[in-house]
Order: structure tokens, then C-alpha cells, then sequence
């Protein structure tokens, strides 16, 4: 049972208010047990049970009907607050959940996401979240039934120990019985949040997908597929519900032979009176609506296991190590930097480089097959995986990596396959440099090509519109508008111009080398015409061999 893990990851800051909720709950647990010795004592006046209250209101029907409607009132006032207290520490925990997770998410090293899939990610912030929120959720009625249950049982041992005495042995029958279920459970529970991650992966970029199912003919094959994935969520779903009315059944027969047993102990044994016979039944009475909640809180507390478990290796990914950056008075920041030696793994057998340099204003050309590393190499220039080997010097300094990262912070990386996921084209710019101009916006976007294409709509174009909904060249256009605006001290462009024609591609990358003096860019094409652009190429071969430069030295690349 994960509820010592599962209150574990209650924030520090919501301890207090879980202490509250408690304290409403023990409230409203008292109060009903009082108002129902109160209600005994309304319909046999005459015979007061044993209790001091009932003494101190006297034998008056009306203050005693008044004692009665305020201890109601009372429970009925402290078990509402308690709900809507519950339902803000729920709502708050499943936000905390969430922020901490992506939080963790936004700070991982890239290795460390290296076997995450985008549908596991999905499920971890949207339903998996869910499933410990509900878990939370069960584990503040398991406490409620809990303190109901022992202010009940309490008050009706006062009243009538002997009755109460055959109630023990069946609860702890009623919970071996119940336990038995717990095992399958936990499997089913599992299978669940794996199938659900399953769901998400045929959810996942659904227009793009379609596209290639219908090219191939697929649409019947995928259908079946998903319909797979779809009929085992079901079968889990109601294979939880079989478990939870068993152990339901079980309590609800064990609370009947209780009953039973009370109403037999209360003829056999003689001086039960029977308003003390109507008080335990009343007491004992009021927990059998807890038997369906009792149960399925333990299913729910179960289920939740699996989800924790996912949520916490998430929170155990390894972070990038951030630094102060370090004073450099000697040297200029902008300045040329020169990778002496650079040994990247992955890939396999590893990817080593010699003789780099990345100069402001100039642009070098990365060329190479699929699979040999020029990711992990860009993924090591931008700063964001440490390498396996690094030398560098910016003039006469020697630089390690954590040295060379600080100084290409300021930095901008665009991949091949990202699409922008802000709203607007105007949020989507003004998310790259937050103080930039209406006019230095539309400057941006006139260097990228898309000054026409925005010509109508404007900078809050819609940018998941079906009507204004951008290609994928545009997008491409639209995000290296962002570089652009960012001026950043190194650009990578890792295939960012894949989706553009040959010579929009040239066009785009001259417009950004004007524009950027003071920016070293990186640029990964399989067109060998960027290199008309460069002041040096890298060409990466898996036979050692070289790659000259067109206008300096040798650059040495082998894989």
C-alpha cells in the first residue's frame, strides 16, 4: 500500500493544511456520534442512556431536540468545510504534482531523456497525475471512515460493551478477506498505466501520422491497432470495478452477520435494555454506508502505486548543473573560440573533431550521413550534454567545458522537427525576446520570408487555426525568425531549414549571417550548396577521412 510514499510527496507547505482537514474530519466524526446519542435519547425519554450530556440538558424534550439540531448542525457544517477543504488540498496537490514534474522535465540533462518517449511524458503530466490525485483522495476517506469508525465503535462500547463484542472478530475477517484481492490489483493497476501510455503513443502527432497511414492503405490495420490497446483499458477498467464489488461484497456480508449478531446478543443476554440495543445499532448503523467507500478507497490507494512509481523515476532524472558564471576581464565574450579536440559517445565507437573554430558573423557548414552523430555533436556545442573529451581556447585562455558552456549561453538551438507551440505568431516572437518592438518583429519575420505570408492576419496570426495554420517550412521560418531576435553568441541549426526548398534555404541563411555580426552559427543540411555560405565545413565520414575548409585551415572529423 503506497499511502506512507504517497504522503510522502505532499509538498512541506501543504502539511498544515492537511493538519486542518484532519481536524475537521475528528469535528465532524464526534459531532455525528453525539447527535446520534442525542437522537436515541429524543425517542425514549424515559430511559437516559449513560451518558453525562443527556444528565447535564436535563429531562427536557425541547432542550434536548436543541442540543440535538446544533451537534447537527455542527457535523453537517464541519463535514462540508472538511469537503471543501479536502478538494482545494486535492486540487493544489495535482497542480504541485504537475509543476514539479515539468519543472524536472525543463531541467534534465538530455542523456537522461535519452529512452523517455513523448506518450510516456504526456501520460506523466495529464492522466497519471490524475490517478495519484485519487489516490490522495482515497487516502482522506480511508481517514474519515477511520475516524468515524472509532468514534462510532467508541460511543457504542460506552453505551453496550457486550454488543459491540462480536464486531472486532468480523472487521478483521472482513479485511483478510478483502486483502486478498490486493495482488491481482496491483497488476491490473499496472497494466493500466502501461496501456494508457500506449493510448497516448497512438494519440500522438494524429494529423501527420494520418497522412502516412492512408499513403500505405493502413486506415483498417491502425484502426485494429488502437482498438487493441482500447479493449485491454476496458477490460482493466472492469476488471477494477469486479475487484472492488468483491471486496465490497465480502465487508457488506460480514457487517450483516455483525448486525445479526448484535440483535441475538441483546435477547440472550439479559439487562440490555432496549434503548441501549437502539444507540448501537443507530452507531453501528451509520458505518455501513462507509463499507462501499471503504473498500474502493483501498482499490483506489492500490492503483495509485503504479502511478507513483512512474511520477517518482520522472523526479529522478538527472538535471543539467548550473553554475555562476566566472569574471573574465582578459578576454572577449564575443570572441572567436577555437575546439581544439572534441570526442562526442553516442555515437557508437564515438565522433571525434579537431580544429574547430565558431566565429562571430561566420557560418559553418556540418554535413554528413544519417546516424553518424551530428546531433550529439550539435547537442555538445550547444552546451547542453558534456563530452567525453574537451579541449578549447577563446585567444590565449584554456577553456574546460564548463568554462565554454558559461560563455555560449546565450544561445540558440532549433531542431528539425520542432513546431512552434505558442498561439500566436506575435507570443511566439515576443517568447524569444520579451522586450523586442512591434517593428523589430516585423523586421524578424521579413528577413525569414514571411513578411507576405502575414501580410492580411498580422502578428497575432493564430498559429493552430485550420485557416491560418502554418506548413512546415513556415514554421521552420518562423522559428529561426526567433534566433533572429534573440542575437544569441552561437546558433545551431540542426537541419532547421529541412522543410524549405533549396534556394529559400540559402536566401533564409544569408538574411540571418547579415543579420547576425556578432553570432557564431552552426547549420547541419544535407544540401551541399550551404557550404557557398560558409567560412568552413565539416564534413563527417566514417572512413577518418577529412573535411577542408574553403577558406582556412583543415578541419579533421573521424567516426
Amino acid at each position: 500500500m503506497p499511502l506512507h510514499a504517497l504522503l510522502r510527496s505532499l509538498p512541506h507547505d501543504h502539511r498544515l493544511g492537511t493538519g486542518v482537514y484532519v481536524a475537521l474530519s475528528l469535528v465532524s466524526a464526534f459531532a455525528g456520534t453525539l447527535a446520534t446519542v442525542l437522537l436515541v435519547a429524543l425517542v425514549q425519554p424515559r430511559q437516559p442512556l449513560p451518558l453525562p450530556l443527556p444528565h447535564v440538558l436535563g429531562e427536557s424534550t425541547d432542550a434536548m431536540a436543541s442540543a440535538f439540531a446544533l451537534v447537527t448542525g455542527i457535523f453537517a457544517m464541519s463535514r462540508w468545510y472538511a469537503a471543501r477543504w479536502g478538494a482545494r488540498l486535492l486540487g493544489r496537490y495535482g497542480m504541485g504534482l504537475r509543476r514539479q514534474v515539468q519543472a524536472r522535465l525543463v531541467d534534465a540533462s538530455l542523456p537522461a531523456l535519452a529512452n523517455a518517449t513523448s506518450a510516456e511524458i504526456a501520460n506523466v503530466l495529464t492522466y497519471n497525475t490524475e490517478g495519484l490525485v485519487q489516490g490522495l483522495s482515497a487516502a482522506q476517506q480511508l481517514f474519515v471512515t477511520g475516524a468515524t469508525a472509532a468514534a462510532s465503535v467508541a460511543a457504542a462500547c460506552w453505551v453496550s460493551p457486550v454488543l459491540v463484542l462480536a464486531m472486532p472478530p468480523l472487521a478483521v475477517f472482513g479485511l483478510l478477506c478483502s486483502r486478498g484481492f490486493g495482488r491481482e490489483q496491483s497488476e491490473v493497476s499496472r497494466a493500466y498505466v502501461a496501456d494508457m501510455t500506449n493510448l497516448f503513443r497512438h494519440s500522438e502527432d494524429f494529423p501527420r501520422r494520418l497522412r502516412h497511414v492512408r499513403s500505405y492503405g493502413r486506415e483498417a490495420a491502425e484502426k485494429a491497432s488502437y482498438a487493441d490497446v482500447a479493449s485491454r483499458l476496458c477490460r482493466g477498467y472492469a476488471r477494477q470495478l469486479e475487484l472492488i464489488a468483491s471486496g465490497r461484497l465480502v465487508l457488506e456480508l460480514a457487517a450483516a452477520v455483525g448486525i445479526a449478531l448484535v440483535f441475538a446478543l441483546a435477547h440472550r443476554w439479559h439487562g440490555i435494555d432496549g434503548s441501549s440495543l437502539v444507540a448501537v445499532c443507530l452507531l453501528l448503523g451509520r458505518l455501513v454506508p462507509y463499507i462501499v467507500t471503504t473498500r474502493q478507497s483501498f482499490q483506489q490507494l492500490r492503483s495509485a502505486a503504479p502511478a507513483l512509481e512512474l511520477w517518482r523515476r520522472y523526479m529522478e532524472l538527472d538535471t543539467v548543473t548550473r553554475t555562476t558564471p566566472r569574471s573574465r576581464a582578459t578576454t572577449d565574450p564575443a570572441g572567436a573560440l577555437r575546439i581544439q579536440r572534441v570526442r562526442v559517445v553516442p555515437p557508437a565507437g564515438g565522433l571525434e573533431v579537431h580544429d574547430l573554430d565558431l566565429v562571430p558573423g561566420e557560418l559553418t557548414f556540418v554535413s554528413g550521413d544519417s546516424g553518424i552523430g551530428k546531433s550529439c555533436l550539435m547537442d555538445v556545442l550547444a552546451g547542453m550534454v558534456v563530452p567525453e573529451t574537451f579541449v578549447a581556447w577563446a585567444g590565449s585562455e584554456r577553456l574546460d567545458f564548463e568554462a565554454y558552456r558559461q560563455r555560449v549561453s546565450k544561445g540558440s538551438y532549433v531542431g528539425q522537427s520542432v513546431r512552434p507551440w505558442q498561439r500566436t505568431v506575435r507570443e511566439c516572437l515576443l517568447w524569444a525576446a520579451p522586450s523586442a518592438s512591434d517593428a523589430a518583429l516585423r523586421e524578424a519575420l521579413a528577413d525569414v520570408g514571411l513578411d507576405s505570408r502575414l501580410a492580411t492576419t498580422g502578428l497575432d496570426t493564430p498559429l493552430d487555426d485550420a485557416s491560418s495554420r502554418f506548413s512546415g517550412g513556415e514554421s521552420q521560418r518562423l522559428l529561426l525568425a526567433q534566433v533572429i531576435l534573440r542575437q544569441p553568441v552561437l546558433a545551431v541549426l540542426d537541419e532547421a531549414t529541412s522543410a524549405l526548398d533549396a534556394a529559400s534555404e540559402i536566401a533564409v541563411l544569408a538574411a540571418m549571417k547579415r543579420r547576425l555580426p556578432r553570432t557564431a552559427m552552426v547549420v547541419v543540411s544535407h544540401r551541399g550548396a550551404v557550404a557557398a555560405l560558409a567560412g568552413q565545413c565539416l564534413v563527417i565520414a566514417a572512413d577518418r577521412g577529412r573535411a577542408m575548409s574553403p577558406t582556412r585551415a583543415t578541419v579533421r572529423a573521424s567516426a
